[in-house]
This record gives structure tokens, C-alpha cells and sequence, in this order.
């Protein structure tokens, strides 16, 4: 293992030196041949697992005397998600269905000349399904009639929901390189929201677990920290928000499970097609698969540009071009029936500019990023007889992220800054999955990784009023450069500034300063072991489950950590009861820990950045509850409910430095968290699918606050309403599609009733705002309005407002339980297209149009938050893709 991560250090090496962050985006033809170099000289010796979570169903069709039946068609789907697979036996009678994503589904056989088959399965384990499907004559001259069968329900305690890649592609997703994360927002429902493909999940922010193809990743997915999977290169996605197994640990709020696609046996298949749109976006998409019954090869390519590529701080972007390239590679390997092979190659490069305010832009601001991330992740599954199996992940992940200031320091406002840091996280994963009919489905397994942390942080202010030394007699900061000592501002006719950071006057620029610079590293090490099972006992469901973990970093801890479930099924009434509790330990978000962790009390020998960190981060102990019911509604609706309650000690969130994307980690010193979500799914009904899901979520959090780069004064005890509240959010998608690949129509209404911004409780903090800062909330006074260079600095008149935020009325503000939110937003967003526009047979032409916020709402995302900073969403944009498939 280590001398395959050090050859895979070397490629990446050789590939990311090259670059610079005004280089113009690597050549496709480039990335291809690394992923072909990687390929050539890996693959041979490190073919992984077939999937540590997708499933596999084999079997054979007889008829009455046990003969084999040739050419039956063997359908395998779900009419929730969209999933569908087919298959015909061969001359033995078999058939096998592999990388089945987890799911219930409806297993049909037909065959010319006998009965039709079918009966429901459940796919919770890698352990292979063997069937054995006996079909009847069918009888002479007799009218068969074919009953709606009713919608599928799962009758297991997690509460989660299901998309297939069939229903998502059709989907708007809104950010540029963060297309998972628009899905799994608009299809869970207790998700809200955030800007640059961000979201909170449960109340809590960036505390999601994603696996793909058992590869556990906990660290924070997006274009600012990670390049993210491509859409294209997913096969289905499943988000657990409640019970979570035992299995996973870290961060747990949201556990999101995707299968990505696969050419094992499979003829060949794939797409290519491109894309412009609104604010110059283009893009270009590539897919192409192909196998037989013992290997399989999956390629996904994807380009883009866009001159919007991150949610901006004014309505309308300027300086925000960004372009994203992404390669994805899987290779499936299946010698015999006891052996399954895979592995998984990604790399991705994100560039681009940080979006300016109008202040910023009129300065001459021109800060910038590059995120550059690579992924190797092999595995083995060994199947040892009908009941019980072995799957192995190894997994090499890498992140680079370098900031760059604007050329001219000064421009920089209210400071400048660089960064550049590093994250390494290799691992391995083993399970041992045993399933006893349909009993028992039982996992033991163990989780080791090791993560390496480099930082390298300069900052320098730039603004002398953001730390003035001294103040006027009208308590205004005072800008002469000489003065640096606040014991010489009585002789010079002024008084000392009560809140000075004597800390950062060193590094202030505009007083004869130099830059701050920090460099920093940590080796983050983590142990876990956990059992678990699924126990069926008549209508009961039972999921007990064990996890120990092991954490040994800048701060170190243990924890044993008991799960349960359970669930009870009402088979007349079609309806299932839930409910779970879960024990959990989380651990400190990776990304800038290693400085968020050194800047407090004793910290960096000055405290110079005023935090109030007095230990590093450790990490949170969770309790969470769960209540459930899914009920199905006739034959064609599901009706799935979920209540939550979640108390955690040590509870992690983000802060935002200045105007930037640099977030560093902090954490509460407790939470109290809860909330419902609900869907109504209905079965997909002569080419009409549809979903509405509803979201509230209650996050209350208690001081202080410990961590990060805080300049001022610590919080208090009191309890806070953090901008991970929101009242109610709500997701409707309906799609129709005019036979198989024939024309479609998608409509998505996305609502949601706006966070916490905790930053304007009242008329008086507006007015202490900047021009720039009241234009963007469009701040009114009577007949006066301000714009970003004319502020409001006084307001007599009872007739004023902001229309992008509702501030409470004059005495009713309170922090917990009537605090100021940004307003609601109603966003609709139509496609239309066709998967095959000539009616073609081999290759068909595809045709994709779309229209987002098509109302063109002008809303926010975030205003002056502590961990996102302020983000509009995009206005109405339109799109269009041509592509060919076959």
C-alpha cells in the first residue's frame, strides 16, 4: 500500500506542479492520459471490490419438470426512484443483476408460453441473492389480468430517501461543480439550503458522512474544499437522516450513500454532449461504458466555464469566472463468482476568482483559488458461500488548495491573505457481511485512516479602521500611521481604543506592519469498529448495532457508541412505525483545524488574533432520537414522516474570515436541534413521476464559542439561533417523459422561508451597516433608498424596511425565539427535452432546454453570516445541451 500511494503521489505531483493560478484550464487530452497512465500501471494489481454496499442477484428459471428457460425477461425496478434493469436467461436459465444500489424493488420474470412472475426484494448487503424461480404453464385460452401492485415501503428503521440516476438527471442543479449537492438538497427533506452547493442537513453544517462505493469521506465536499463526483459518473444516491447504522461514524447528521455506474456486463454505451448558458456557462459531458459478464470499464469526463461559478455577494457576478475539470474511472473485475474486483481513479481541478462586492471591485480587488483533488480507491469483495462475504476498500484521497491574494496587497480590503494548505487521507475499510435468509443481516467490520494536515496562512490588515490603535472624542477611529502604542494616544489629544487587539498592530500594513505568516501540520489518526444487524421478527425489524471509536489528533478521545432501531409493520394498512436512537462521537471538521486550533488563550504566544480557543477542538458526543411513519396511500402514493431530536456536546459549525472563501473550524459548547421532514412520493404512473418533501428544523446553540479566527469579544451562554434555522423548506418535482426515451417535461418549485441573519436584529444595526452592505439588503427609509456608495446614516420616519430581510419589529427581537431572518423565496425552475429527437435506433440525438428561476426572483441565500458570509441566488438563467448517446 505504500508503494502504490507513493507512485500515486508522484503522478499527482507531476501533474499539479505544472499548474498555476492564472494557468488557463488543463487540456482534457492531458487528464485523459494520466487516467490512462494510472490505469495501465495500477490496474493489473489493485482491481477492488464490485461495491461494499451495492448488491448482486443471481439465479434460474426453470419450468414445472426443473428444464431451463432460455430468453425469459427478467425485470428488476422500483417505480419510486426509476430504477429499472432488465436481463434474458441465457440457454442455462441464468440471469445476474450486479451493482444493485440498496432498495426494495419488484422482481418480474416473463417467458412466451408461461405464467408471470413476481414478488418483492429487499437489497441491504453485499451478499449475493440467489434465486430460484419456478414458472407455471400458462393455461389454454384464459384472460389474464394484470393488478396495479402497490407502491413499494420499506419497512427497515432508517429514515432516508431514494434517488436513481434516471430521475436526477433530469434535475436542475443551480451550482456549477456541486451537482451532488443540488441533489440530495432537493430531494431530502431535511436539508436546507446554503450557497456554493452547501447545505445544512438536520441543523447542523458540513457534518455529512458521503460513501461511495464504501469509500467513506467525511470531509467537506464542494468547489471550496473538494472537487465533488460528477452526476454523470452516479448510479444512484441514498441520504439516511435518521438511525444512522453503526457503521458510520465521524459525521453523522446526513449519512449519503451513492453506487456509481458500471460496464460490468454491459454492451457498450455512453454520451457525449455540450452546453451553453447564462453568464457565458459552458460545458462539455462525456460518459462511456462497456464489459462483458467478467469485466467492465466506466469512464465520465466533464468540463466547464462559467462566468457565475460561485453564489456572489451582489445580485448580479462580476469577477467570478471559474472553470472545473473532472475525470472519473471505475474498473470492475469478476473472475468467478467467489472473487469481485473494482477500482476507482478521480482527478478534478477547480479555478477560480472569488466573487467582489462593489467596494471590492472599485479597489481592485483579484483574489483568487485553486482546489486540485485526486482520488484512488481499490477493493476486493470474497464471496465465501450463499451467506457471508468479505469487502476491502483501500482509498488514497488528496486535496490542494492554494488562495492568492490580489497582486496589489492594499486592494485587499479589509486585509490581505494567502493560503496555501494541504489534506491526505488514506484508509482502509473491512467488513464482514453474513445474512441468514431472512433472519439475520449482519456486519462486523473495522475503519483505520490517517490524515495528514499541512497549513501555510499568511495574513496583513489593510483597513486602518478595522483595528484602530486610538479613537477621536466622537469615538471614530483615528488613521494616523505613527500610532501603534494606545499608552501615546492621550499625548497626541486622543483616547485608547477599549477594544484593541494589541495582537494584530504588528501585522496591520497600513501602520508599518508586515505580514503574519503561520505554517502548521498535523497527523490525524482514527480507529472504528462496529457491528451491527438487521433482525426480522415476524412484523418487527430489529437494527442493533455497536461502534467504538478511537481518536488521536490535536485533541485525542474515546467512545463506545450504542445504536438501535426498530421498526413494526401493519401489513393490512400498509404502514410502518419507527423509531431510533443513536449514540454518535464527531470529529473536528479537517479543513484549517491545525491554525483554528492554535489562536486562542496561549495560543501563538499573543493571542494574536483575539480567539478564544483555550484548548484545540475536540471532538462532540451526540444523542439523537428518532419517530417515524411511512404510510402508502392507495396504489400509486407513499407518505413517509420523520421527527427528530439531536443534543450534542461540542457542537461544530464555521466561521467565515472577512469577505473570503477561507472558513475555519469552531465549535459550540453545546446544541439542541430538532425538527420534522416528510415525502410523498408517487409511483411512477405511464411516464409520470413525481415528489414533495417538507423540512423544519429548530438549531440552537450555546456559547461560548471556541476556535477559529474571531476578532472581538467571546459569546456568552445565552442560546443563539444560527443561521441553520429555518422554519419550513419544501421541495416539488414532477416529470413526465412520453415513452422510453421519448420526449420530457420537469418542473421543480423549491421554497424555502429563509435562515437566521443574525447580523441586523435592528433599525440601528442597519444603519451601522456600510453603503454596499444596505444596498444589498435594499435597505429603505421613507422615500430614500440606498445604493452601494450612498448609505443611510439616520431614519426618523416609521416607514422603513429592508425587502431581502425581515427584521422584527422594534422590541420583539430575540435571539432564540424571534430572531431576524432573510425572507422567504418561491424559486421555479421547467426543462423540457428529448432522450431520443430524430426517433433514431443505434445513436440518438439529445436535446435538453432549461430555464432556472424562471420568475427571476431577486432573494438571498445568507446575509453577513458567520459561517457563509452574504450570497444571492442566481438569477433567472437559461440553458442549453445537445448531445448524442447510444
Amino acid at each position: 500500500m505504500d508503494s502504490l500511494h507513493t507512485c500515486f503521489h508522484l503522478c499527482v505531483s507531476n501533474f499539479s506542479d505544472k499548474q498555476s493560478h492564472n494557468s488557463a484550464p488543463p487540456r482534457v487530452a492531458l487528464a485523459v492520459l494520466f487516467l490512462g497512465a494510472s490505469l495501465f500501471i495500477l490496474g493489473p494489481c489493485v482491481f477492488g471490490q464490485s461495491l461494499g454496499t451495492a448488491g448482486t442477484i443471481g439465479g434460474k428459471v426453470t419450468d414445472p419438470s426443473g428444464a431451463p428457460v432460455s430468453n425469459a425477461r427478467v425485470t428488476l425496478s422500483n417505480d419510486l426512484t426509476m430504477y429499472r434493469r432488465e436481463a434474458m436467461t441465457s440457454n442455462s436459465g441464468e440471469f445476474q443483476f450486479t451493482n444493485i444500489p440498496p432498495n426494495v424493488y419488484h422482481f418480474e420474470v416473463d417467458a412466451a408460453g408461461f405464467q408471470h412472475h413476481h414478488q418483492d426484494l429487499t437489497v441491504r448487503s453485499v451478499v449475493p441473492m440467489s434465486l430460484e424461480i419456478r414458472l407455471d404453464i400458462q393455461a389454454q385460452h384464459t384472460d389474464v389480468t394484470v393488478l396495479a401492485e402497490a407502491p413499494l415501503i420499506e419497512t427497515t428503521p432508517p429514515a432516508h430517501s431514494d434517488v436513481d440516476n434516471t430521475l436526477f438527471s433530469k434535475m436542475p442543479t443551480t451550482s456549477v461543480a456541486s451537482g451532488l449537492s443540488d441533489i440530495i438538497t432537493l430531494s431530502t427533506p431535511a436539508v436546507v439550503a446554503d450557497s456554493d452547493g452547501f447545505f445544512h442537513s438536520l441543523g447542523d453544517h458540513a457534518q455529512m458522512s458521503l460513501s461511495i462505493d464504501n469509500e467513506p469521506i467525511t470531509d467537506q465536499q464542494g468547489n471550496l474544499f473538494s472537487t465533488q463526483i460528477p452526476l454523470n459518473a452516479i448510479q444512484s444516491v441514498e441520504a439516511v437522516y435518521g438511525g444512522t447504522p453503526a457503521e458510520y461514524g465521524d459525521k453523522t447528521s446526513l449519512v449519503v450513500t451513492t453506487v456509481t455506474r458500471s460496464g460490468l456486463g454491459q454492451k457498450p454505451h455512453g454520451s457525449f454532449s455540450g452546453e451553453y448558458g447564462s453568464f457565458g456557462t459552458v460545458s462539455q459531458k462525456a460518459d462511456l461504458g462497456f464489459g462483458s459478464s467478467k469485466w467492465g470499464q466506466f469512464f465520465a469526463v466533464n468540463t466547464s466555464r462559467s462566468g457565475r461559478f460561485l453564489d456572489t455577494p451582489e445580485h448580479w457576478p462580476f469577477h467570478d469566472v471559474g472553470n472545473d475539470e473532472n475525470i472519473f474511472s471505475r474498473s470492475d473485475y469478476q473472475p468467478s463468482t467467489k472473487n469481485m474486483f473494482h477500482l476507482n481513479i478521480m482527478a478534478a481541478r477547480n479555478w477560480f476568482q472569488i466573487p467582489n462586492t462593489f467596494p471590492e471591485r472599485d479597489s481592485g480587488q483579484d483574489q483568487k483559488q485553486m482546489v486540485r483533488s485526486y482520488n484512488l480507491a481499490p477493493g476486493w469483495v470474497r464471496v465465501f458461500g450463499p451467506n457471508s462475504t468479505l469487502a476491502v476498500n483501500a482509498f488514497s484521497r488528496q486535496d490542494f488548495v492554494n488562495y492568492y491574494p490580489s497582486r496589489n496587497p492594499m486592494a485587499d480590503q479589509p486585509g490581505t491573505l494567502a493560503q496555501k494548505r494541504s489534506l491526505a487521507n488514506l484508509g482502509l475499510k473491512a467488513d464482514f457481511n453474513y445474512a441468514h435468509g431472512r433472519r439475520h443481516n449482519a456486519k462486523i467490520g473495522a475503519q483505520m485512516t490517517h490524515t495528514l494536515l499541512t497549513e501555510r496562512f499568511s495574513l496583513g490588515l489593510t483597513d486602518p479602521t478595522f483595528n484602530p490603535v486610538c479613537l477621536d472624542a466622537a469615538g471614530n477611529p483615528v488613521t494616523d500611521p505613527a500610532l501603534t502604542d494606545p499608552s501615546a494616544c492621550a499625548g497626541a489629544g486622543y483616547q485608547a481604543n477599549p477594544n484593541l487587539l494589541p495582537g494584530l498592530v504588528p501585522y496591520d500594513l497600513t501602520r508599518g506592519g508586515s505580514l503574519f505568516q503561520y505554517h502548521g501540520h498535523a497527523d490525524i489518526r482514527e480507529q472504528a469498529f462496529y457491528a451491527q444487524d438487521s433482525i426480522s421478527l415476524g412484523n418487527w425489524t430489529l437494527n442493533p448495532g455497536l461502534r467504538f471509536d478511537r481518536y488521536d489528533g490535536l485533541s485525542q478521545g474515546t467512545q463506545l457508541q450504542p445504536r438501535m432501531g426498530a421498526s413494526y409493520h401493519f401489513a393490512p394498512t400498509g404502514s410502518v412505525i419507527r423509531v431510533a436512537y443513536s449514540h454518535t462521537y464527531e470529529t473536528p471538521l479537517n479543513e484549517n483545524l491545525v491554525l483554528s486550533s492554535a489562536t486562542g488563550a496561549g495560543g501563538l504566544a499573543a493571542n494574536v488574533f483575539g480567539a478564544y480557543a483555550s484548548v484545540p477542538l475536540k471532538p462532540g458526543i451526540r444523542n439523537m432520537y428518532n419517530a417515524g411513519l411511512e404510510q402508502a396511500l392507495g396504489a400509486h402514493l407513499v407518505f413517509d414522516g420523520d421527527y427528530f431530536w439531536k443534543y450534542t456536546r461540542n457542537a461544530f459549525d464555521l466561521d467565515n474570515l472577512f469577505t473570503t472563501a477561507i472558513f475555519f473550524p469552531i465549535e459550540w459548547d453545546h446544541s439542541k436541534m430538532d425538527g420534522f421532514s416528510s415525502r410523498v412520493s408517487l409511483r411512477q404512473y405511464k411516464g409520470l413521476s413525481a415528489y414533495t418533501t417538507l423540512g423544519h428544523t429548530r438549531a440552537r446553540v450555546f456559547g461560548p464559542e471556541n476556535g477559529g479566527l474571531i476578532f472581538g469579544s467571546p459569546v456568552d451562554r445565552t442560546v443563539v439561533r444560527i443561521d441553520h434555522d429555518q422554519a419550513l423548506q419544501s421541495t416539488t418535482h414532477v416529470q413526465y417523459q412520453l415513452a422510453k426515451n421519448g420526449p420530457w417535461v420537469a418542473f421543480t418549485w423549491r421554497y424555502d422561508s429563509g435562515i437566521v441573519s443574525g447580523a441586523v436584529p435592528d433599525l440601528a444595526s442597519v444603519l451601522g451597516l456600510t453603503a454596499d452592505q444596505q444596498a444589498q439588503i435594499e435597505f429603505y427609509c421613507g422615500n430614500q433608498v440606498a445604493t452601494p456608495w450612498s448609505p443611510i446614516t439616520t431614519c426618523n420616519s416609521s416607514n422603513w424596511g429592508t425587502k431581502l430581510v425581515r427584521i422584527p419589529a422594534a422590541g420583539t427581537e430575540n435571539d432564540d425565539t424571534n430572531p431576524p431572518r432573510v425572507r422567504p423565496r418561491h424559486l421555479f425552475n421547467l426543462g423540457v427535452g428529448s432522450d431520443n429527437l430524430f426517433h433514431t435506433d443505434r445513436f440518438r440525438w439529445t436535446l435538453r432546454l432549461e430555464a432556472l428561476n424562471i420568475t427571476n426572483k431577486v432573494a438571498m441565500f445568507n446575509f453577513l453570516s458567520t459561517c457563509s458570509g452574504t450570497h444571492f441566488v442566481a438569477p433567472r438563467t437559461y440553458r442549453a445541451e445537445v448531445g448524442i448517446a447510444f
